[in-house]
């Protein structure tokens, strides 16, 4: 005799399907965000200039020609990067539209997460952003 009970589970309600997608929206608008925030963010050291980047690509393609593979491998790597070092530098990332769509959702997630106002600040995120989006210092 097999065992053949059926779960006593029905399907999920629309309602919770949709609170399920609202949640997956806000998730992906915040990281998003976060990730801008992340990459746009000043770096130590120097800055490089289009014109450096250039030289030094120009040094590598050099150097490629002669280079054992070992070495070829990792010029090769430091040229792609370079390349995209470049792309980045001419076409720089508009967060405007992440941040707006942002300051939509971050009062909602953050209070469904319990994330403070400190700690999306300790994120990299502005205090005028915050304010925007409803997000206070008080606790609520």
């Amino acid at each position: 005799m097999a065992n053949s009970k059926k779960s006593n589970r029905g399907g999920m309600s629309n309602e919770h399907k949709a609170a399920l997608a609202k949640g997956r929206e806000e998730g992906l608008a915040v990281r998003r965000y976060l990730e801008a925030l992340e990459s746009s963010r000043p770096r130590r050291g120097r800055r490089r200039t289009p014109a450096s980047i250039e030289k030094k690509l120009a040094s590598i393609e050099s150097e490629v020609a002669t280079a054992d593979p070992l070495t070829r491998l990792h010029l090769l790597q430091e040229q792609k990067d370079l390349q995209e070092e470049l792309a980045r530098a001419a076409d720089p990332a508009d967060i405007s539209g992440l941040e707006k769509r942002f300051i939509k959702v971050a009062k909602s997630y953050g209070q469904r997460k319990g994330i403070s106002y400190g700690t999306w600040r300790a994120a990299g995120v502005s205090a005028s952003v915050l304010q925007h989006a409803g997000i206070s210092r008080a606790r609520s």
